[in-house]
C-alpha cells in the first residue's frame, strides 16, 4: 500500500510516499490455525491410533502500519548505486539493456546506462499515456455511449463515443469496475415507447485503421487486443470475466448485436450507419471517471483501455481520434509540461506494437517528477525566500504513483518477487512491460535508508522469461541499497 501525504505549513513542506508495512511482507504463518499432531511410531499409542495433540503457540498478532518517507534519509550517492548496480547490469539475461535511475527528493540522476537510446517500451509506454491524462484532462471526466433515434421508422442507433467498458453482465459483475450497464441502456429505450426492429451501430467517432502499425492480428484471439472501436462490450472479451479472453474482431457490431439481442430484436439485422446530426436521444449511460479507468489501465496494463483514453486527450485538445491523433496529444502534452520528448517514435499508446521506441531517460523522468517533494524549499536557513519548485506539475502527476502495481501483491507484478527478490515485495512499485521482444519495468522504491528511488529499466532483445528476472533483481537490489 502506497499513498501520499501532504506535511503542514512548515519550513519545508513536501509531499510523503507512504510505505505499506503489511500489505505484502507480513505474511504471518499462525501454526496456531490448525492442531499439531505428534506421533510416536513402534508403540501401543502409535498401533491404537493414540495421537498426542500439543497445546498450542502464542497467537501472534499483525500489526500492519504506514509510515511517510523520512524528509531527512541519507541522500544516496552515484558512485554508491554504481557500486551496488555493477555485479548485476552486466547480466548478459538482460541482452540490449538501458536505464535510470534518479533520487527523486533532489532530482539527481544516481545511475544510467544508455539512457538517451530509443528502445522498445512494452507496456510500460501507459506512464506516457497517464501523464498527458493528467495533465489534459480532469480527473472526472467521462464519455458517453448513446442510443439516438435513427432516420429510418422503427430504426435505432448505437453511437459509440469511446467507451469500451459497457458490460452486458448483471450489476457489479462486469469486467471493469463501475462500468456502465447495457441494461440501463435497454431500459430507457424500453421506457421511451419508441418502436424498434432495427439497430444501426455508428463508429464514426474514431477515424483511421483500427489496427496500429506494428500489432499482430494473433492477439485478438490471444486477448491482448481487439480492433479499436468506439463502443465495445468489456473491451471486446468473448468470456467478460476473463482478463486475457480471446477478443472478437468486430467489437462495434458485436455491442449492436448484443444490444439487439436483450431488446428481443433479430440481432442479423444489425449493421454499421450513422447517426443523423441532431438525432433525437433515446437513451444514453457514461463511463466511469477518468481517474478509475486510469488506474485499472495501468494496474492491469489494460491495451484497449489504453488506446481509448488516448484518444480522449486527443479530442479534448482539437486533435482527430486516430492512433496518430492520440500518439501526437500525447507527445504534444508532455512537451508542453517541459519534458523531453525526443527519442520518442510511437505508433499506439499501449506499448503493444514492436514499433514503439522510448528512452528510458523519458519514462524515468515523468516518475521521478511525480515523486518529487513539492511546495516550497527554503533556499536560506533564514527561511525569508523561498523557490517554487514546480509544485503544480509535481501534484497533477502524483496519482500516477497510486497507479502502479504492487510487487507480489497486485495488478501485472501479483506473481513477481515472490520467489525470487522477495526483499523487494511490496516496497517496489512500478509499471511493467512484456512483449516476446522486451520487457521493462519503470516505478519507484523505498531504499534501505528510506530514501525514494525512481528508476526505468529497459531489456530488448530476450525473451521476457530471461529478461524479467534479471530487471527484478535490479529493482530488487535498489530497495536493499543504503548507497550514501
Amino acid at each position: 500500500m502506497v499513498g501520499k501525504n501532504i506535511g503542514g505549513l512548515a519550513a519545508r513542506r513536501r509531499r510523503n510516499l507512504w510505505i505499506g508495512f503489511g500489505l505484502t511482507l507480513a505474511v504471518v504463518l499462525a501454526a496456531g490455525a490448525g492442531v499439531l499432531l505428534t506421533v510416536k511410531p513402534w508403540t501401543d499409542e502409535f498401533r491404537h491410533g493414540g495421537l498426542t495433540t500439543a497445546a498450542p503457540p502464542a497467537p501472534v498478532r499483525p500489526f500492519p502500519q504506514v509510515a511517510p518517507a523520512p524528509s531527512n534519509a541519507p541522500a544516496p550517492s552515484p558512485a554508491g548505486v554504481a557500486a551496488a548496480l555493477a555485479p548485476i547490469i552486466g547480466n548478459p539475461d538482460l541482452g540490449a539493456f538501458a536505464g535510470q535511475v534518479t533520487d527523486a527528493d533532489s532530482a539527481t540522476v544516481l545511475w544510467s546506462g544508455d539512457p538517451n537510446r530509443p528502445m522498445i517500451p512494452s507496456s510500460t509506454a501507459k506512464i506516457l499515456l497517464t501523464a498527458a491524462a493528467l495533465l489534459t484532462l480532469p480527473a472526472d471526466h467521462r464519455v458517453t455511449t448513446k442510443v439516438v433515434a435513427g432516420a429510418a421508422p422503427n430504426e435505432l442507433v448505437l453511437v459509440g463515443g469511446g467507451d469500451p467498458t459497457l458490460t452486458a453482465e448483471p450489476e457489479g459483475k462486469g469486467y471493469y469496475p463501475n462500468g456502465p450497464r447495457l441494461s440501463d441502456l435497454v431500459s430507457q429505450i424500453k421506457s421511451s415507447g419508441r418502436a424498434a426492429d432495427t439497430i444501426l451501430v455508428d463508429t464514426s467517432a474514431y477515424t483511421g485503421p483500427s489496427m496500429a502499425k506494428g500489432w499482430d492480428p494473433i492477439d485478438i484471439g490471444d486477448g491482448s487486443i481487439a480492433p479499436i472501436d468506439p463502443v465495445m462490450i468489456d473491451g471486446g472479451r468473448l468470456r467478460p470475466l476473463v482478463e486475457y479472453s480471446p477478443r472478437t474482431a468486430t467489437p462495434g457490431l458485436d455491442a449492436g448485436r448484443r444490444l439487439a439481442t436483450d431488446l428481443g430484436l433479430d440481432p442479423a439485422k444489425v449493421r454499421l450507419g450513422t447517426a443523423a446530426p441532431g438525432a433525437a436521444e433515446v437513451a444514453s449511460v457514461r463511463s466511469a471517471p477518468l481517474r478509475d479507468r486510469l488506474r485499472d489501465l495501468m494496474v492491469y496494463s489494460d491495451n484497449v483501455l489504453a488506446e481509448t483514453v488516448g484518444r480522449e486527450i486527443s479530442v479534448a485538445t482539437g486533435g482527430e481520434a486516430s492512433f496518430t491523433g492520440a500518439v501526437n496529444a500525447v507527445n504534444a502534452a508532455l512537451s508542453k509540461a517541459g519534458f523531453d520528448v525526443s527519442g520518442v517514435d510511437m505508433h499506439d499508446n499501449s506499448g503493444l506494437s514492436v514499433d514503439d521506441r522510448i528512452p528510458a531517460r523519458l519514462l524515468d523522468r515523468i516518475v521521478a517528477t511525480a515523486a518529487k517533494p513539492t511546495a516550497f524549499t527554503a533556499i536560506q536557513p533564514s527561511n525569508t525566500m523561498a523557490r517554487p519548485e514546480n509544485d503544480q506539475l509535481a501534484t497533477t502527476l502524483a496519482p500516477l504513483l497510486d497507479a502502479l502495481p504492487i510487487a507480489g501483491a497486485t495488478g501485472s507484478l501479483t506473481s513477481r518477487y515472490v520467489v525470487r527478490d522477495r526483499n523487494a515485495a511490496g516496497w517496489v512499485r512500478a509499471k511493467t512491460g512484456t512483449l516476446s521482444v522486451s520487457s521493462a519495468l519503470v516505478g519507484y522504491v523505498l531504499d534501505a535508508d528510506g530514501r525514494v528511488l525512481t528508476f526505468a529499466l529497459m531489456s530488448n532483445d530476450r525473451p521476457p522469461e530471461v529478461s524479467r528476472p534479471a530487471l527484478d533483481a535490479i529493482a530488487g537490489t535498489l530497495r536493499n541499497c543504503g548507497c550514501s
